[in-house]
């Protein structure tokens, strides 16, 4: 018998491929199953932002299986590429390493050079897509869990606006003193004008009561006085909720900017940059910016409202401007949100893919302080973000100028589209000329509703509303 030093197919018994491949197809068809599902589950209950959400799940892990296929196919030709022996030990992991060239393809070898990735390095490549994968899927559940369990304690306060106390602590024949109102105590004080005490003050307030019941109360009040008439029964909490589900949808996508940072990250891993005392830290630094600036946009607020009138009645009123986001652009904070999470998803893949196959003591963290700060930073990240800054976010952005159209449930949409077809055949029926101008003018010039995404004026059979 020849004596063969390495197993392939042509040696392998058949029923062995065939066992590997038909738990491999039954593994992947009951995921496929589950995922389809989850969606039919989705649109049954009308929850088009999570069905959004959960296509663009699939389709980034589809993205980065075909990554996978793409190296596994041109693994040999990568491994071929040839550079200097001098280029190919820069910027190493490792302040020291030990080189066995022998293992290098021989093309490379005989020209006295090396390969620009071997093949062994690019099947490691493969195994850490697998587990930027996974940490992905997990970091977007655990998101979405931990702000619907922060909006499970806003309904409480929710179902405080019904009580008689609330109603006579925002009753508008009532005067008070901007200072003296419950949210002017928490707002206006000595720090509120102090740019040495301002910021730090906001940055504290992100670990402890990042939203008092006083906060929720009177952004509340200043949307639905903003939005609607006074007095309303508005359920706004339900309202929020819609909106961070909305804001969920962009948060588990991954932009193409994000993409680069993310290359960038395995680029400055290099031992040269000393990264380890720095690279862990930059989710946790751009997570703390953002609920920074959030706390300072409800202190501004107040600040503004303060500005505008010493007496307030009943309590006192803030006003939706985008004037008090970055650039006029709250989504830009979304969009920052979205990168925290993914960078933060792909560090501890990072750690748990070279820990696994390098072992937990490699040159990628062989200090012990390397160890703790990446793992209580990733998981302090996770939680942060998930269960304090995306549902702040969620809350504040609905003092922008624009209202999100989640105002509505998806009876209510759809039945506004309804409507705004039949409206579009009769202009067409009784002036095919001026349906265009008609419809349109009738529509951006109505000062009911304007939403994000376009101007909307609304006639809607209430039994739709109460669906």
């Amino acid at each position: 018998m020849a004596n063969v030093s390495e197993t392939t197919l042509e040696n392998t018994p058949t029923w062995a491929v065939a066992t590997v491949c038909f738990i491999l197809i039954v593994i992947s068809i009951l995921i496929e199953h589950l995922l389809h599902l989850l969606s039919k589950y989705f649109k049954r209950k009308r929850k088009k932002s999570l069905f959004e959400a959960l296509e663009k799940i699939k389709s980034e892990l589809i993205l980065l299986g075909f990554t996978s296929l793409l190296l596994t196919v041109s693994e040999k030709h990568i491994a071929n590429i040839c550079i200097p022996k001098s280029v190919g030990e820069t910027l190493l992991p490792c302040a020291s390493m030990t080189f066995d060239y022998d293992e290098e393809e021989t093309k490379c070898a005989e020209q006295g050079k090396i390969s620009l990735l071997s093949r062994e390095g690019v099947r490691q490549l493969q195994y850490f897509i697998f587990y930027l994968a996974l940490y992905h899927v997990i970091s977007c559940i655990l998101t979405f869990s931990l702000g619907m369990a922060k909006m499970r304690h806003w309904a409480s306060w929710e179902a405080e606006t019904t009580t008689l106390e609330y109603q006579i602590s925002y009753d508008p024949r009532r005067f008070q003193l901007t200072h003296q109102t419950s949210f002017g105590k928490r707002h206006l004080n000595y720090w509120s004008n102090n740019p040495l005490l301002y910021w730090p003050v906001c940055l504290v307030r992100q670990f402890y009561k990042s939203v008092s019941k006083v906060d929720y109360f009177t952004l509340r009040h200043g949307f639905i006085m903003a939005r609607f008439s006074e007095g309303s029964n508005f359920d706004f909490q339900k309202y929020i909720r819609r909106a961070l589900e909305k804001d969920f949808e962009v948060v588990v996508g991954i932009s193409w900017w994000i993409w680069i940072f993310s290359v960038l990250y395995i680029f400055f891993n290099a031992n040269a940059f000393s990264s380890h005392f720095w690279l862990p830290f930059i989710p946790l630094m751009v997570l703390l910016l953002v609920g920074t600036k959030l706390q300072g946009i409800i202190t501004d607020m107040c600040l503004d409202s303060h500005d505008n009138s010493l007496v307030v009645r009943g309590t006192l009123l803030v006003k939706p401007s985008d004037h008090f986001f970055w650039f006029g652009w709250p989504k830009l904070l979304l969009h920052l949100i979205s990168f925290i999470l993914f960078q933060n998803s792909f560090q501890l893949a990072f750690f748990t893919w070279s820990s696994i196959r390098f072992g937990i003591r490699s040159c990628f963290h062989h200090e012990t302080e390397n160890i703790i700060i990446r793992v209580v930073m990733g998981v302090l990240v996770q939680i942060l973000c998930g269960y304090v800054t995306l549902p702040l976010y969620a809350l504040v952005t609905q003092m922008g100028t624009s209202m999100s159209n989640v105002v509505f449930t998806e009876n209510v949409i759809r039945g506004i589209h309804i409507w705004h077809d039949k409206a579009k055949k009769n202009v067409a029926l009784r002036n095919p000329y001026s349906q265009r101008s008609t419809l349109h003018t009738s529509l951006e010039t109505s000062p009911s509703f304007r939403f994000d995404d376009a101007p909307v004026s609304i006639s809607v059979d209430r039994s739709l509303i109460r669906s």
